[in-house]
Formats: C-alpha cells, sequence, structure tokens
C-alpha cells in the first residue's frame, strides 16, 4: 500500500480486523489488568482525579442543536430529490446549501436512464480544476454535492452524465458566489513558487489552512480560496473514514471555548454534534481553577488532536478538569456520545515529571502539554507527542503498557523500569524539542509493528528535554524509522535546517508525507506568529510550492495545513437519508 493521500494514514478506512481487535481489548478492560506507574515501581503516585471524576467533570454528550436547525433544509432539497421536474437540462441548484460553507453547492436532478455523473468547476488556471466522480454508481436520481467554487466568481460547472453504454451528456451551469468574509479576506495568502507538475494535487486536492481560531479554509495551487466555513474552528479539522469531516467548533464566536465538536462534511450539513463541558469547580478545590472557570477562559476540552479508532469511536487529546492541563486522552462512543476510556498520563509516567512542574499564567500545570495522537493499525496500540517533555512514545491501547518512549531526557534520570523502554538513536538522529503532529506512515500497510516509520514536525525548541546546543536555530520536518526487535530509532529523511533561524518555529507546525512522497510542511508560527509559511518539497529537498499567509488576525495562523481530496471517495450526500 503507497502512502495514502489524505493528511495521513489515519484518514484511510479501517480493517475490519482491527475492529474486531479493539473491540475485544475494550470489553476486557479493567483496573485491574490497567498499566500503571506502580507497574514500573513508583510509589504513591497519586493523581488529582479519579476516572469517574474526570468522565463527570467532562460531561461528554450528543446534542442535536444544529442538526435540528437544519432539518428544515434536508426536508427542501429531500423535495428536491424525489421531484421529477428538476432534469439535467433544468437541474435544481442550491450555493451554500446549508448556510455554512458558501463556496459549495448542492445540484439535483433525473435521468431517463441509469447514468454516473462527473463535475467539474473550472478552474481560472492551469491544473486548478476540481473534477469529482458522485458515489453511487448508475442510477437515475442524482444528488451531486459541489466544492471547489471560486468567491466572488460566477463559476464556470460542468455536469457530466455518463450511461452503461458510453454516451456522455454535459450541462454547463453558472454559479454565482459572494465575497469572502474579513478573517479570509484579510489573511494574505502569497504563492511564491507552484510547480503544478510536481506537486501532489491530483484532480480534486486543496490545501487546508487549519487554523488555531477564526475560520478554516483551502486554497489551490495558485493559493485562490476554493472552500471555507463560517464556523469557527480550532486545530481539529479531521476527514472520518466515511468522508465527514470531524471539526471542533464553538456556539458562540465570541466565546472562548470550543466545546462543539461537529461531524459534518464540506456542504456545511452537521451529521452529528458532540458536546463537552469543563467543570473544573466540582472537583478542584483551588482558587485560581474557579475563577478559570468563572471567566470562562482556558476551559476547552479538546485542545490538539483526535483519531477515528476501527470501531469509529474517536479518540482525543483532553483536559481532564483538574489544575493539570492537556495530560489526558478519552474515547468517545459514536454511538452515545459518552466516555467509555481514560487514560491519564500521570498514571504512567513518574511523578517527578509533573508534580513539581510549575503553573502557567492561567493557573494550570501545563507539564505534558499532549499534542498528538495516532492509532497503530498493526499492534492496536497508539503513539503519542509531549511538547512540553521533548517526548514521544508509544503505548498498548488495551493495557496501556509503554512500548516504546524517545526524549532526550538522559537514561540515568528515568527510574530503572522504565529504561528498557527507551529507544536507542542512530548516528545523527535527531533529538526533538517541542514537536508537533507526530502521526504513522503506511500504517497497517507493508510495515510490521515491529519496524514502522512516522513522521513529526520538530519545533526544536528545547522545553526540558531537548537538545540545547541546536534549539531555536531551526525547525524541521522529520521521518524516523523504529526498530522494536533492536529498540533503535534512527532519522531517515528532514528538511528545514539549511532555512535556519528565518523559519524557526517555537510552537505549532505539521510536515505531512504525501502520495508522491513530497512532503508539505507547515511552519505555521514564523516571524513569532505574524505569518504561516507552507512549503512542499520533494525527497531531494526540492521546493515544488510554497505559500505565505500573513495578517491573519490574532491567533489565526495556520496551526496545521495539510493536502487531502475535495472530496473522499468514500463520501455520498443524500438528503433522504
Amino acid at each position: 500500500m503507497a502512502y495514502l493521500q489524505f493528511k495521513h494514514p489515519r484518514m484511510a478506512a479501517f480493517a475490519a480486523a482491527s475492529l474486531a481487535v479493539l473491540t475485544i481489548g475494550l470489553a476486557g478492560c479493567s483496573s485491574s489488568n490497567k498499566t500503571s506507574a506502580s507497574d514500573y515501581g513508583i510509589k504513591n503516585n497519586k493523581v488529582a482525579l479519579t476516572t469517574a471524576q474526570i468522565k463527570k467533570n467532562l460531561d461528554t454528550k450528543i446534542i442535536t442543536t444544529r442538526q435540528d436547525s437544519q432539518k428544515a433544509l434536508t426536508a427542501q432539497y429531500k423535495t428536491a430529490a424525489e421531484s421529477d421536474r428538476y432534469t439535467l437540462t433544468s437541474p435544481y441548484v442550491k450555493i451554500n446549501p446549508y448556510n455554512a460553507s458558501p463556496l459549495t453547492a448542492l445540484v439535483t436532478f433525473k435521468t431517463g436512464e441509469a447514468v454516473k455523473v462527473t463535475y467539474t468547476v473550472v478552474g481560472k488556471t492551469d491544473k486548478t480544476s476540481i473534477t469529482n466522480t458522485v458515489k453511487g454508481g448508475y442510477t437515475k436520481s442524482h444528488q451531486v454535492p459541489v466544492v471547489g467554487l471560486y468567491a466572488d466568481t460566477n463559476n464556470t460547472v460542468k455536469i457530466t452524465t455518463t450511461s452503461k453504454n458510453g454516451k456522455t451528456t454535459t450541462k454547463t451551469l453558472k454559479m454565482q458566489t459572494g465575497s469572502l468574509p474579513k478573517y479570509i479576506k484579510d489573511a494574505t495568502i502569497n504563492v511564491t513558487k507552484s510547480d503544478k507538475d510536481e506537486m501532489e494535487i491530483g484532480k480534486n486536492k486543496l490545501t487546508i489552512m487549519n487554523r488555531t481560531t477564526k475560520q478554516p479554509f483551502a486554497i489551490d495551487a495558485d493559493g485562490e480560496v476554493r472552500w471555507y466555513d463560517t464556523n469557527y474552528s480550532q486545530h481539529t479539522i479531521e476527514q472520518w473514514s466515511n468522508g465527514h469531516v470531524m471539526m471542533l467548533s464553538k456556539k458562540d464566536v465570541n466565546s472562548d471555548v470550543y466545546n462543539d465538536l461537529l461531524e459534518t462534511d464540506y456542504l456545511g450539513r452537521v451529521y452529528k454534534e458532540y458536546s463537552f463541558s469543563a467543570n473544573t469547580s466540582s472537583s478542584d478545590s483551588s482558587s485560581v481553577s474557579k475563577a478559570a472557570a468563572k471567566s470562562n477562559k482556558e476551559t476547552t476540552v479538546i485542545h490538539h488532536d483526535l483519531v477515528e479508532l476501527p470501531n469509529h469511536n474517536f479518540l482525543a487529546t483532553v483536559s481532564d478538569g483538574s489544575k493539570y492541563k492537556e495530560d489526558t486522552m478519552i474515547e468517545v462512543s459514536h454511538k452515545t456520545g459518552r466516555i467509555v476510556k481514560v487514560i491519564d498520563m500521570k498514571k504512567l509516567l513518574p511523578k517527578s515529571m509533573w508534580s513539581h512542574y510549575k503553573k502557567g499564567i492561567d493557573g494550570k500545570i501545563d507539564w505534558l502539554h499532549q499534542n498528538a495522537v495516532d492509532y497503530d493499525k498493526n499492534d492496536d496500540s497508539i503513539v503519542i507527542s509531549s511538547r512540553n517533555q521533548d517526548l514521544i512514545m508509544k503505548l498498548d491501547y488495551k493495557t496501556d503498557h509503554i512500548k516504546w518512549i524517545y526524549t532526550g531526557k538522559q537514561k540515568s534520570s528515568w527510574p530503572s523500569a522504565y529504561r528498557k523502554y527507551l529507544l536507542t538513536p542512530a548516528k545523527g538522529t535527531t533529538i526533538t524539542g517541542g514537536q508537533h503532529g507526530l502521526y504513522l506512515l503506511n500504517n497497517g500497510g507493508k510495515n510490521s509493528a515491529n519496524s514502522e516509520d512516522f513522521m513529526l514536525y520538530d519545533n526544536n525548541i528545547a522545553v526540558t528535554n531537548g537538545n540545547k546546543k541546536t534549539s531555536g536555530k531551526y525547525s524541521q520536518a522529520v521521518q524516523y524509522h523504529v526498530d522494536t526487535r533492536k529498540m533503535t530509532i534512527k532519522q531517515t529523511w528532514a528538511y528545514g535546517q539549511s532555512l535556519g533561524k528565518t523559519n524557526f518555529t517555537p510552537v505549532i507546525g505539521y510536515a505531512q508525507k504525501l502520495a508522491n512522497d513530497n512532503v508539505l510542511i507547515d511552519f505555521g508560527f514564523k516571524n513569532g506568529g505574524k505569518e504561516s509559511n507552507v512549503i512542499e518539497v520533494n525527497q531531494s529537498g526540492k521546493q515544488v510550492f510554497n505559500v505565505t499567509m500573513k495578517s491573519a488576525a490574532s491567533k489565526a495562523y495556520a496551526y496545521r495545513a495539510y493536502r487531502v481530496p475535495f472530496y473522499d471517495a468514500a463520501y455520498q450526500f443524500d438528503a433522504t437519508k
């Protein structure tokens, strides 16, 4: 299996075998077979909250607020889909069908014979057209979700039907869109390099600028905005195995709290909505935490990442509601919206790593700052990244048992029981510092759990255990190979050091391995956050795409950037369901 064409391998469909493994594992989980620090010889490792308290604090649930608000629209599109009045000659066309995605449209019509449908949004320049084939095969009733329109443009969209005997018919439509909203229009996009023949763009791929706040958007090879969502989002935009998108949003744009996780699509239709709360005052008596809760500050629960599990539940990095933050993970049921598993990293790592860590200006203790998680289909495990410990590690998902750890923290400073899990780096292998975006490559493919590759963005800032000699001099994308039989780690590719301090970023960033082996790198906090620089390079380090976003509004820089298809082949819009 080649490297997948999505943000990273987690976006692919999941194997049924992995589902069986995970289901069995979850059913057998209990306090008696879970690993804790006591298993590594750490005594008196008492943590702030129990699992029951964490579940109560986060109070996850499924709500239907947004779905209910869209019912009338969906009913309207259902009526259109079932009507015989709309044909290819005179179709039903609705731009921005759910009032959340202005650069999309829904086209509905019927045909006299069974045909399959393909559409193209005609690009302004070479290799910028967006073409998709509608899932569903040969049918007589057609609901075509169109994505990739230009803003403030009378777009040309070609709808082509193909019969089983190969006969084609094309209808050309014109679709007028409005101007971009302020926080996207003001985010100045400047493309200085765009080698479209060498870029990994295919027929329908765009680069998502996943911002830390404000509206997310996607650009083509010219830097033109071709999609955006009117909902504000933070950190999390993940494409699910069914082609839907998981996006962390909020109900009130004036609030500081992003605790509304939406399962949506690029047209803006909401299929499921998860609500979270951060009830810190119920379990943490510190006055600082109570004050933070009352002021509605620093209470966003899902803070950096989430991943779809083989059973379609999601695993998210969260803050648990105690005085400690960003050091816990929860698995949430996609059926009930309730938490079915909690992993508190304070229970697994030595107490010396977290008990004496100083509070931040918000009164919280951010000792771990977990900023990435990915699920390994090879052995039912997870890999995680900790910025504030300059540490990456792998855990057995069923038992929470540590499989390996890589960090600049000296071996002698670890309790003896942990030392056998420490990977030994090969000569020339980077010790990461404040890294982001760790994920596995070729997940579930030709690799085995004993021999795996992964990619991350190394900010190269020595927070606690990073390389102090190189800290602050450059940031880079790095690919590693781990051999667990030898317990070694080897750096196999990197890019960024040659750019020097100009592209050093102390926080955020991302690196994505593309289908043609190019790597898309987001230097998200360049120049102190005044700009985000996204570069695509080939394996030789030749730049084939270089775009900079400036004036993005306060804290609206690109947390991550990734190239994804608009839309995935698994996606199907159906207003009748």
